[in-house]
Parts: structure tokens; C-alpha cells; sequence
């Protein structure tokens, strides 16, 4: 079996903060609540023009640049996100031009706060069976576009931000096991909604149509998000033929610190294993975890010959998670 591994990361973020300070100025809500209830500081938004397809393909230069690889080189584009600039084209089919890879395949994945490892996984089994040779895996979300800026139980949470990685075929490590899961039948407990029309247009109605936006019940995913994200990290390592002594680092969504440090007490890890960036981004949906693996690398929390989990759970539901040997 071919093995895969990543090359190089890459990441983009908007410039705009948006703090637990400003929040108190818009909505009922304070910095102590945020903090000891999610761990969020402050998170970025995207300005008019850092579309989703823009900071993907900033990110994906990026990537390609750590990697010293040629866009030329890509015969892959695949991005997970779930606010995408539009219904079509794909944002990987924007990428594709943006980069200038003009012999890729490219499309996108939607498997929410999960969808960069299920595109990690994809990607992953296209080089393995020899349709790619080179792969970049993009996820890009600008998850402001989607939120009620009234809604002060979502509005809190989420930030905008991309991250991207180049895969290639590797002599030793790389990807040594995968896990995907899906809870279909319990799809309502977050979802993305309209009131009304979708269109600006309604002929049976007059006045402004609101636009779509996330809908969560909190109390149920917290539960879900803690046991499935526990269950994929057990499930992975065993795939992987490993125990949860050789794990170095844990990279997991940045969904709220609270899941995260449920995670670690549900599977009596140490806290300081698992990699934490929430306090500066927020949830960026798939982009939390692509961004906290750059930075994770970055600061060298990750090393070169650790066993590395990425674990992710997100709307749809399903769960997600790879066993990388960095």
C-alpha cells in the first residue's frame, strides 16, 4: 500500500478581530460568559472581499510554497466548506485558477466542522490508487456569513479562516489510519435555516427576506460532540495499531474547550497533549482544524517522528479522525 503523507501547510486569516469586548456592544453577552464557557477570545472576520474561495487560495499558495512544490505539480484540488462564495462553481474550481493549477481535478467536500478530514481522507485514497499524484487539501469558511448577529447562544462562536495542506506519496509515516462516521438521524441538531423564501423575491410577501442562518441545540451536541469525537480517537489508534501512550499530540476541532477538555477526561489524556487555538479563532468549521495543525507544527508541539491524532465532529452529524506519523 502506497503511503501518503503531508509536504507542506499553509494558512490564511482575515485581518478583522472581533473580541469578546465587541460582542458585549452588539449583543447580551459578556467576556467572562464567552471565556469560561467556550474558551473564545476573540476570532476573525472576513472583510467583503476575502471570499471563501480567496482565502482558500491564499492558503493553498501557502501550502505550496512550505511544500516547494509547483502548482503545476497539482493534479488535485479538494476543499471542505460549508460556505462556499455560491451553490457553483466549487470553490476548488475557483482555487484551480486562482493558483494557476491547470492540470488538476477539483471539487469540494461538505462534512461541516469534519470536512477537511474527510477531504484529508479522499485525497488521500485518490494518490493511493494512483488517480493523483499530488494533492492539495483546502478548507476554507467564512461561517460569519452564516450567523444571526441577534443570536447570542451562536453568534459568540464561530470565526472566518482557511487552511491548507499538499500531499504527496512518502517512504515512511505519513497517514497510517483513517476513521469516518455519520449520524444521519440526528441531522436537526444543527443546521443552517431560512425563514421564508430563499430568493430576495416573494411574490406572497413584502418587506426584507432574512437570510439563511445556523441554528444549534447546544446541550445536545456537547453530549454527542464529546462521545463521538472520544469513540473515533480510540477507534483511529486502534486502526493505526497503536495505543494511547504513543500518541504525542492531539489535534482536535476548535469547537469549544469545555468538549475538548470532556475529550480528554472521557479518555484520560493529559490536557497538555492536545493542541488548543480556540481563545484566538474561535469554531472555524473545517478550517479549526487545518489552521491548529499549521500553528501546532509551527510552534513545534508537533516534531518531526510523533504519532499525531486529528479529530474532528460537526453538523450532519458526523465525526472524523487520521492517525498522521509527522
Amino acid at each position: 500500500m502506497v503511503k501518503v503523507g503531508i509536504l507542506g501547510l499553509g494558512v490564511y486569516l482575515p485581518s478583522k478581530k472581533l473580541t469578546n469586548f465587541d460582542l458585549e456592544k452588539m449583543v447580551d453577552t459578556s467576556d467572562e460568559w464567552i471565556r469560561t464557557r467556550t474558551g473564545i477570545v476573540e476570532r476573525r472576520v472576513a472583510d467583503v472581499h476575502e471570499k471563501t474561495s480567496f482565502m482558500a487560495a491564499k492558503a493553498a499558495a501557502h501550502a505550496l510554497k512550505d511544500a516547494k512544490i509547483s502548482a503545476d505539480d497539482v493534479d488535485l484540488i479538494v476543499t471542505a466548506t460549508i460556505s462556499p462564495d455560491s451553490n457553483f462553481p466549487s470553490v476548488s474550481c475557483k482555487v484551480q485558477k486562482a493558483i494557476g493549477a491547470k492540470k488538476a481535478t477539483a471539487f469540494d467536500v461538505s462534512a461541516a466542522c469534519a470536512g477537511y478530514l474527510y477531504a484529508l481522507t479522499t485525497a488521500k485514497q485518490y494518490i493511493q490508487t494512483g488517480m493523483a499524484k499530488c494533492a492539495l487539501v483546502i478548507a476554507s469558511e467564512r461561517f460569519t456569513n452564516l450567523i444571526d448577529w441577534k443570536d447570542r447562544d451562536t453568534c459568540v462562536l464561530f470565526g472566518d479562516g482557511a487552511g491548507a495542506c499538499v500531499l504527496k506519496a512518502v517512504k515512511s509515516g505519513g497517514i497510517k489510519a483513517d476513521f469516518l462516521e455519520a449520524f444521519g438521524d440526528q441531522w436537526d441538531l444543527m443546521e443552517v435555516v431560512a425563514e421564508g423564501a430563499r430568493g430576495p423575491f416573494n411574490p406572497e410577501k413584502t418587506g426584507c427576506v432574512k437570510l439563511p442562518y445556523v441554528r444549534m441545540q447546544g446541550q445536545e451536541l456537547f453530549k454527542m460532540a464529546v462521545n463521538s469525537m472520544a469513540d473515533a480517537i480510540d477507534q483511529v489508534i486502534k486502526k493505526a495499531k497503536l495505543k494511547k501512550e504513543d500518541i504525542d499530540c492531539i489535534v482536535p476541532h476548535q469547537a469549544n474547550d469545555r468538549i475538548i477538555t470532556a475529550v480528554a477526561k472521557k479518555l484520560n489524556v493529559p490536557k497538555d497533549k492536545i493542541f488548543i487555538n480556540i481563545d484566538k479563532y474561535g469554531n472555524m468549521s473545517a478550517a479549526s482544524i487545518a489552521v491548529a495543525l499549521y500553528e501546532a507544527v509551527k510552534s513545534r508541539k508537533i516534531k518531526k517522528g510523533d504519532n499525531v491524532v486529528l479529530v474532528a465532529f460537526g453538523a450532519g452529524l458526523v465525526s472524523a479522525a487520521n492517525v498522521v506519523k509527522w
